[in-house]
């Protein structure tokens, strides 16, 4: 805290001068905190770090906490629930399944997600449904959570 005695009126237009004088201006984090003095200055601001590497071994979907689940887009906006548990309910029990619904339209959103229990299942349903239509629609069924490393061909991430 800046301790600044003046004589008379405080907010006289000078004593805010000589105020606004000793006063300085910083920025950002990092400028001599009290305490900061002792700190040893990081000399590897522009160092290049280790990387976590990837058991390629271990490519691949991965379960979430309770199942396995398939992300399915280019839905069709004007499908309904059924529309969608119909043909991916013949591969097995589908668990639970998330359409997403734009509030101002009141239609899908345009993806779902589908969760099986059982890997086998959902492998199945990933193999035959992707690449068909619903609805007039063709649809486009991926994992929802793969490890591995990310595919460089998208742009955007």
């Amino acid at each position: 805290m800046m301790d600044i005695h003046v004589e008379g009126d405080e907010f006289a237009e000078d004593n805010v001068q000589k105020i606004k004088e000793k006063a300085s201006r910083r920025k950002g984090r990092g400028f001599n905190v009290a305490g900061a003095e002792n700190l040893e200055p990081r000399e590897d601001k522009d160092a290049e770090y280790e990387a976590i590497e990837v058991d390629n071994d271990d490519l691949g979907p991965k379960r979430s906490i309770e199942g396995w689940i398939l992300f399915v887009t280019n839905i069709q906006e004007e499908s309904t629930e059924d529309d969608i548990a119909n043909p991916f309910g013949d591969f097995g029990t589908i668990k639970n399944i998330h359409l997403n619904i734009d509030r101002r339209t009141g239609y899908l959103k345009g993806y779902a997600l589908i969760e099986y229990e059982v890997f086998q299942e959902a492998k199945t349903a990933l193999t035959s449904m992707n690449g068909k239509e619903i609805n007039g629609q063709e649809i486009s069924v991926s994992w929802t959570f793969v490890k591995g490393a990310h595919n460089k061909d998208k742009k955007g991430r």
